[in-house]
């Protein structure tokens, strides 16, 4: 095994001012090396890490980092910049920056040393010796840890009688004389860096203040779980965290304190603070639900806006495959059946195994059955991303109250909204510990259900119940330009973050529209703008790859050809790759072909029943023809457009990774299909 970091990864004098060009200049060494074998694409994943959360730590320190296909040994290329180059660190410019690169399949025995250089960041004498030194091979050494920093010298020597001085501290003892016990967890996206950077700052700062701290590090290399009588004789827990806890109901139950991983980074001494003030007030947390979509729904130190949205989008998570089925399931029932066959008797009185009418009519009554589950489904799951499983039972109770009073899915939310707020409320009264088992299972429930059963029928449900009436009157008005301009609208917001926030935003209001037995025309219009106008990017990234390959990489040509399956079968995701790589031109394109697309099929009055399919529910669309010239506009749009933008830059992207990677990369990658 070659070393991960040489000489030739190391640079003295590194003069990139933001961290782009620094993560390139970087790279750059890498591609020179062999390390890694596309650098645009290399560089596309470190960008999509870095959008995550930005790698600027406190000290001075940058650790860009990310795991890529790209990669063919986990690497290291450290600068040193003397002008700084900021990362997003709270204390200003990074002076030393790390570039890790970890193949998508790296093993544990890489990690694991991946891991002892972010560990070692937390060292002062560590960073102190990389300020200080005069070559590059030295540097490299320094890093690989064949050579010490100068003032490490008999460091257990130094550190013994500090341990134990502070350990006896009365201020880190309980009331029995043992050491108070925290129990942490810290993970990233990456699992390589800010992982166990957290882990090693909150133990140092335990040590400091003389309690008793043991850190679950789960990183990409997989994760020891902490001895469950560890877990047990905790007095509390700290997770530091920007991925899901595994396994999270191991910590039900004690004073916890959740915060982001960059906190257990920079302030770990005010983590141990926060917790033991929550043991000595007996806050405890609820039981966790581990593993699920909403476990980090509203966390400690996000905004408002962010936990609605998380919270929101947890109920639409649950709802759309009721969505998708049910109304496929109808939609097949009218294809076969006609559009009479809503009209159909009961299957369960009238059924006959060798008509085609009844089982359309079989397809359309099981559609509808499915259609009804939506709005109860979307409030309990709203209040389960607010207030976890006691949230559920009366946010199901205020959705099917929605349902009877004719509130519809604008009633679904905020019955969901107000259930979830009425458990997070009666979760912060303090109960007797003796009442505490009953608690989720009867008596949350009980309260709950009566007050939200009591605010929907009486207090709110009413008006609710109109502005839903009144929406589907509007929508069943629009028409001519305000039809058209709404389908532009929602073709913007489908391609503005291809399956993020937004693109649900429109996405959900088509198919609350088609949610019912018997939906509207203009709702069956606005449902056919959104499945075309979703289907733009990935189809016209998968043009523009076929069309001009040259102003492509390697691998987002190879990206292009999944993104011909991805985008007929309507998943906008498709495009991800290629916005990730190239925002600037690659959004703005695609925004503009959806709102051509959208504003054309509600031009033509295309209609849609089933809520998802592309391509493939192509016979269930009406005016079929024209929804794909208005899908075939939109692509090409967005494809020109993205072609001639890409094609005002000087240099294709395999260009300056053949430039950098010297005479033998080139060689190599001259050799590989290049399309016209």
């Amino acid at each position: 095994m070659s070393e991960m970091i040489t000489a030739d990864l190391v640079d003295l004098d590194l003069s990139a001012d933001t961290k782009e060009a620094a993560a390139r200049a970087l790279a750059e060494r890498m591609v020179a090396q062999g390390r890694v074998t596309d650098l645009e694409g290399f560089l596309a994943d470190v960008a999509a890490r870095e959008a995550q959360m930005p790698t600027g730590l406190d000290g001075g320190i940058g650790i860009p980092h990310c795991r890529s296909e790209h990669v063919t040994e986990p690497t290291l290329a450290f600068g040193r910049s003397g002008r700084g180059v900021d990362f997003g660190a709270a204390d200003g410019p990074a002076d030393l920056i790390f570039l890790i690169a970890a193949p998508a399949g790296a093993d544990d025995a890489h990690l694991t040393i991946l891991s002892s250089l972010a560990r070692q960041l937390m060292n002062t004498e560590f960073t102190s010796a990389l300020r200080s030194v005069k070559d590059a091979a030295a540097a490299a050494a320094l890093i690989r840890g064949d050579e010490a920093p100068a003032a490490a010298e008999a460091p257990a020597a130094a550190e013994e009688p500090v341990t134990s001085a502070v350990s006896s501290e009365a201020a880190g003892e309980e009331a029995d004389g043992r050491p108070f016990r925290i129990v942490a967890v810290t993970s990233c996206p990456t699992g390589i860096a800010h992982t166990y950077m957290a882990a090693e700052s909150l133990e140092n700062a335990g040590r400091e203040a003389g309690v008793e701290l043991v850190v679950e590090t789960q990183g990409s290399a997989g994760f020891t779980r902490l001895d469950p009588a560890v877990i047990t004789a905790a007095d509390a827990v700290i997770f530091a965290h920007d991925v899901p806890v595994r396994e999270k109901d191991r910590f039900a139950g004690k004073p916890t304190v959740d915060v982001g991983v960059k906190a257990g980074i920079n302030r770990p001494a005010e983590l141990i603070a926060e917790v033991r003030a929550k043991a000595e007030r007996g806050e405890v947390t609820a039981p966790a639900s581990g593993g699920t979509p909403v476990e980090r729904a509203g966390e400690s130190g996000e905004g408002y806006g962010t936990k609605l949205r998380k919270w929101l989008m947890s109920g639409v998570s649950y709802m759309v495959p009721f969505v998708a089925a049910g109304g496929l399931l109808i939609a097949l029932g009218f294809a076969i059946g006609g559009y009479k066959i809503n009209k159909a008797p009961s299957v369960m009185d009238h059924f006959v195994w060798s008509q085609g009418d009844s089982w359309a009519a079989l397809l359309f009554q099981i559609g509808v059955v499915s259609f009804g589950f939506l709005v109860p489904v979307l409030a309990g799951y709203i209040a389960y991303g607010m207030a976890d499983r006691p949230g559920l039972v009366p946010g199901f109770v205020g959705g099917s109250i929605a349902l009877t009073i004719n509130a519809g899915f604008l009633g679904g939310l905020v019955a969901g909204l107000l259930a979830g707020g009425v458990v997070m409320g009666i979760q912060k009264v303090k109960i007797p510990p003796a009442l505490r088992g009953i608690m989720p299972v009867v008596v949350i429930p009980l309260i709950s259900s009566a007050i939200v059963g009591f605010l929907m029928f009486v207090v709110i449900g009413k008006p609710i119940a109109s502005a839903q009436k009144g929406m589907t009157d509007w929508l069943n008005s629009l028409s001519g330009t305000n039809a058209i301009l709404l389908g532009a609208l929602l073709g913007l917001m489908m391609c503005f973050d291809l399956g993020g926030p937004v693109n649900k935003v429109a996405y959900t209001f088509a198919t609350a529209g088609i949610a019912v037995s018997n939906p509207s025309d203009s709702a069956m219009k606005i449902m056919a703008a959104v499945m075309a106008a979703g289907m733009v990017p990935p189809l016209a990234m998968a043009l523009a790859t076929t069309v001009r390959g040259r102003l492509f990489t390697h691998t987002e040509r190879e990206n292009g050809k999944a993104a011909w399956v991805l985008g007929a079968s309507f998943i906008s995701e498709g495009a991800i790759p290629f916005a990730a790589a190239d925002p600037l031109r690659v959004i703005p394109s695609s925004m503009v072909g959806g709102a051509i697309t959208g504003a054309l099929s509600m031009g033509f009055g295309a209609t849609l029943r089933a809520p998802h399919g592309g391509i493939f529910v192509v016979p269930l669309i009406g005016n079929p023809f024209l929804y794909l010239v208005a899908l075939v506009a939109g692509v090409c749009v967005s494809t020109a457009l993205v072609v001639i933008l890409k094609g005002m830059r000087k240099q294709s992207p395999e260009g300056s990774a053949k430039e950098a990677a010297g005479a033998s990369v080139s060689a190599r990658d001259s050799k590989q299909p290049v399309a016209a």
